[in-house]
Formats: structure tokens, sequence, C-alpha cells
């Protein structure tokens, strides 16, 4: 994400504003890929809903083979004024001297929010919405597209008018002009290399020089390209989808670099920058088709709710939603935006229990049947549960594109070692709608491995090991490279043996844990510090050290990471909490019990995570 983002965080003192202005009723306008909640009145509404849906059109005519739409849908609040929109933004925006912000898109693993203030007067009051819907479009390509190619089509989106039927879009940046004439551009065979680990990717100044220049040579291209007819963007995605270096398909697509970087520089500082201008006139939207209904206060208070706790401010949103259930006691979305908090506080079986009431009130959000059978699943690795499944499959029918129910279910097949070979082609599905996640590679890999086909499991892995960008994901590939060749290995020792004819008993490898699995009654000890190295084994199994006082390491570990209890103190996550991914870096307290296994200090029983 770029320099524009704003980082959602759970702040441990949340200032408070008043979550319960809605003087004026509000309505939703809904098209066929997008939902608009705003208190502007329906015509504002409409008007508004049409620009998105015209944003999307330019997004699918420019980039054909763009992920247009996200799996997550797409609901946007669309605030009327100050007022309104300051109850509902984040905390850290309403501190005295903050900067004030017209709009914001908030993306996590599940949902995405689109948030406005429609009586904004900047320039481009929907840039920093039109950037962040771009990275949504391209998620997709995440595996294989670069990072200065990725930022630079956010950077040309943001600028973009939609003005009616017309839509003006390329507009020049004139901070990233002049920032780029008055510093040194990054060489290109560096710029097109830098990724998310890289210092011009973080330091204040080279990512400033990092965004300009793959804004300048974004637009360079996409324009020359249109003028000249060539199709150099085009010819270069194809070959990074194909996992050619960047360096060699930016050769083979731009030809030679010194004279690409030569000409960007005269394009820097010619100062005669170019914009796209299109007609959406003949894009097939059908402004008629729009539907419209007026909500009651509860509907739009529950909807409100879920976005203040999306964006961390907790206090408001509990306030919000006790009134909601005490006016509608079924209230739907109330329900599950309660498991959405309990789950955040590690409270599984409430949040359980609160998805559970909202799936039994006929909820049609595939989210309330997907996390009610995650956190059934908590606890749960041994007995068949039929709920487990069938709130998994009904997640399926009711968004066939959200990939982590296809993987969660075939984790659920595998941990039983049942109906594998319908896991595997859930595992298949899961990569297909989402290539760049790598745990669902290594996932698909682990039960591959179950089937005893490991030269399959092998190549799986070492695609993701090419893909794995994050060094947890290529940690956790890594790991489970090793633990299959140490499968392999001790597969093949019985013949080895034989050959020397020597009798042996044939090895057995054991599928039980690393670990033995201690009694959680026993006396609890205390460790405070830094979680580091985390290390994951199928299905359920971590491994980590809490890094405390200079020699004061403690070694942890426990054999089904579902039961542990986890509290948060100060912090939230976005998306649901993956131990494997999630706790690396992060402060805790955990308690645990000593382990009869002398090479690991202990087993872990609850952590506590802090801020």
């Amino acid at each position: 994400m770029g320099r524009r983002i704003f980082y959602l965080v759970l702040l441990a003192i949340v200032v408070r504003a008043s979550a319960a202005v809605a003087d004026d009723p509000w309505v939703e306008v809904t098209s066929a890929h997008f939902a608009l909640l705003t208190d502007a009145g329906e015509k504002e509404g409409r008007r508004t809903l049409d620009q998105f849906e015209r944003m999307r059109w330019v997004f699918h005519t420019l980039f054909p083979m763009a992920k247009v739409d996200p799996a997550e849908p797409i609901v946007v609040l669309a605030a009327k004024n100050q007022k309104t929109f300051s109850a509902l933004e984040p905390a850290s925006y309403l501190a005295k001297g903050q900067l004030k912000i017209g709009g914001y898109f908030l993306h996590s693993s599940d949902k995405n929010y689109i948030l406005l203030r429609l009586d904004e007067e900047y320039e481009h009051p929907f840039a920093s919405v039109y950037h962040e819907y771009t990275h949504v479009q391209f998620a997709s390509a995440d595996g294989w597209l670069p990072l200065w190619l990725n930022e630079g089509i956010a950077e040309f989106m943001q600028n973009t008018d939609i003005n009616g039927k017309d839509v003006r879009l390329g507009q020049p940046s004139m901070d990233d002009i002049l920032y780029l004439r008055q510093n040194r551009i990054i060489p290109l065979p560096v710029l097109f290399q830098v990724d998310s680990n890289s210092p011009y990717y973080h330091e204040e100044q080279k990512g400033s020089v990092f965004y300009a220049e793959s804004w300048a040579l974004t637009h360079y291209l996409l324009v020359t390209d249109h003028q000249n007819r060539t199709h150099r963007v085009d010819d270069y995605t194809a070959l990074l989808s194909q996992n050619v270096d960047p360096v060699t398909a930016a050769e083979k697509a731009f030809g030679d670099l010194k004279q690409l970087e030569a000409a960007l520089h005269s394009y820097i500082q010619a100062a005669q920058y170019k914009e796209f201008v299109m007609s959406s006139a003949a894009a097939p939207i059908d402004e008629s088709s729009y539907k419209t209904e007026a909500l009651a206060k509860t509907q739009s208070d529950a909807v409100r709710a879920d976005v203040l706790a999306s964006v961390g401010r907790t206090d408001d949103a509990r306030a919000l939603l006790d009134a909601v259930l005490k006016q509608d006691p079924n209230n739907v979305q109330a329900r599950e935006t309660m498991g959405f908090l309990a789950s955040h506080s590690g409270k599984f079986d409430e949040a359980r229990r609160w998805y559970g009431e909202a799936v039994k009130l006929g909820s049609q959000n595939f989210l309330a049947y997907y996390y009610f059978a995650i956190f059934s699943m908590y606890g749960n690795d041994q007995e068949p549960d039929p709920e487990i499944e069938s709130s998994l499959r009904t997640a399926m029918r009711l968004n066939p594109r959200f990939a982590p129910a296809y993987d969660r279910l075939a984790s659920y097949y595998g941990m039983r070692h049942e109906n594998l070979e319908d896991a595997h082609r859930l595992n298949v599905r899961a990569v297909e709608l989402d290539p760049a996640n790598i745990v669902f590679r290594v996932n698909s890999a682990s039960l591959l491995m179950e089937m005893d086909r490991y030269s399959d499991a092998m190549a799986v892995l070492e695609t993701a090991a090419k893909m794995a960008k994050k060094p947890e994901d290529l940690s956790l590939v890594q790991n489970r490279i090793e633990e299959l060749n140490r499968v392999q290995a001790a597969r093949t020792q019985p013949a080895a043996d034989a050959s020397a004819q020597v009798v042996s008993t044939p090895v057995v490898v054991s599928a039980g844990p690393k670990y033995p699995t201690m009694p959680v009654s026993a006396a609890k000890l205390t460790a405070d510090g830094v979680i580091r190295d985390v290390k994951c084994n199928y299905p359920t199994e971590i491994e980590f050290r809490v890094e405390g006082a200079p020699g004061k390491n403690v070694s942890l570990y426990d054999n089904d990471f579902t039961n542990i209890e986890l509290t948060a103190v100060g912090l939230t996550f976005t998306g649901s909490v993956n131990p494997c991914s999630d706790f690396e870096g992060k402060k805790a307290r955990v308690k645990y019990v000593a382990s009869s296994d002398k090479s690991v200090d202990g087993q872990v029983v609850a952590i506590e995570l802090r801020k």
C-alpha cells in the first residue's frame, strides 16, 4: 500500500465522538457491484453510486485482465457533511491538529468499506479512495506485479474526476513533479526491484522519490503507449505473470533501460503532461436498475456500528450495538458485529454464540456462516461436527469467490483424515481464487503430504517459495519444505537398510505432535516480552520464543493453537487472527506450563497481546 494509506489501528485510549448522530434518515442505494448508504438523500446517493459504477467501468476498460470485482463486498458510506463523517472516521483523526480527511478506504481480508464526505471541496476529494480501490483491483496480481507498477497505477488513477458521463484520468500530480525536479531519480534497474522490504519503500525521502517516480514512469508509459499505439505495459505485465525477473522483463518490453531513463528524465522536465478523457456514455451501466430502500434507524445504526468496530472505535461501536439490540432484538447485522468484537478480543466461544444466533435468524451474509464454522472448529479437532461442514458450504454458496471458505473446509477434512480427494479439490479452488495467498499454497502442500503425494507437495512449495514476498511467508514455506524433506527421508530409510541386508523394523512416521501435550491444570508460569521466531506445523502446532530481558528467553509451543486463550489489550487486528503470521513481533504476556520435554520450556496456556 502507499504513503496515502490510512492505517487503522485501535488506540489504547479512544477519543469519543458522538456515535449517535443520525439526525437525517439514511437510504441504501444498490447496484450490481456496490451498496451505498447515505444520509444525504436518494438523489445524491444515486449520483455517487453512479460514479463508482463508472470508475469500475474505467478499470474494466483500461485493465481488462485485472480483478475488477473483489470477492469481498464493497459498501460505501457517503456522509453528507463533516458531522456525520466524524462520527465514523478513525479516532486517531479526531485529535486536535490532525489532518482532516475527505475519505478513506478500509480494506480487510473479509470486507471493504469506503467512507466519503460529500461536502468536501478538495480538487480531488476521492483521491485516497481511488488509490486504494486500485490496489483492490490488482489484489490478485500481488504475487507477480512489481511494487513500482502497483503504486504507479494507483497514483495515476487517484486523480480521476467523473462528471456525469465524462471521465478525466491521469491528471498530473504537481507535488510529484516538483519533487522529481528537485531530487535525483532512482536508477530504473533499482526501481524495478524495489519490494516491501526495500528502504526505498520505507524511508521518508527515498519513499517520496519512489512514489513520485513510479507515478511519472507509469504516466509516461501509458501515455506514449496510447499515442504510439504500442502495448509495452501489457507486454511487460504478461512477462511478469510468467515469473520473468522484473529487470529482464523490462528490458524485453521497454528496450534499452538507459534510453528509457533518459526519456523519463526529459519527460519530467518538459512540463508537458497529457491526460486521458473518456466518455462512459456507451458503458453498460443502467442507472434505472439502481434500487433504493429507506433504512430504519436500527438498520443504519447497525451498519455504522460495524464501521466503528472496523476502525477500532470499540467503545462507540458497543454503545451503538447495545441501543440497536434493545430496540430490535432480532437485528442480524448487530449480532454479526458483536461476534466480530468478541473474536478480536480473543473471546472465541462468545464470538461463536453471536455468529450462531445470526445464522439461526437467517443471515444472508456469507461471513456469518464462515466465522460460525471457524469458531466452532476451535477446540474441536477430533469429533466431526456437521454444522461446521454445512456452514462452510453455505458460505461458499452465498459467495462462491470467497477463497478462505474453501481453504478452511479442506483443512477441516485434512485434520480428520477424511474426504482427502474432495479436500484437495477445495485447496486447488482456494488457490485459483487467490493465487497470491501463500498460506493457501502451504495448506495445499500439507494436504498432499497427507495423501503421500510428496513430489506434488514439493512442486507446490517450490512455486510458493518463488512467490513469497514477506519474510514470514518465506519462513512458513521453508519450514514446510524442511518438514517434507524429513518425512521423505524417514520414509526411504527402511529401503536403504534393506539394501544393506540389515534386518530392521520398518520406520513409521508418526502423525503425532513434536512435543508432549501437558495437562493445563499444572502450575502456571509467566513470560513477558516480545514473541519471536513463530513457526507453525500442520495442522495446528505452533512454536515460538518470548524474548524478554537479556538471558530470559523462553521457548514455548502448543500442539493446537486454537485452544490457546487469546486476549488483546490496546490493539486489534484487521480480519481474523492468524497466529502463524500475526503473533510475530508482538509484545505479550504468555502463561504456560512446564514441559516434560527438556528441549523446550513449556506449553502455552494463554496469550495476552499488548500494544
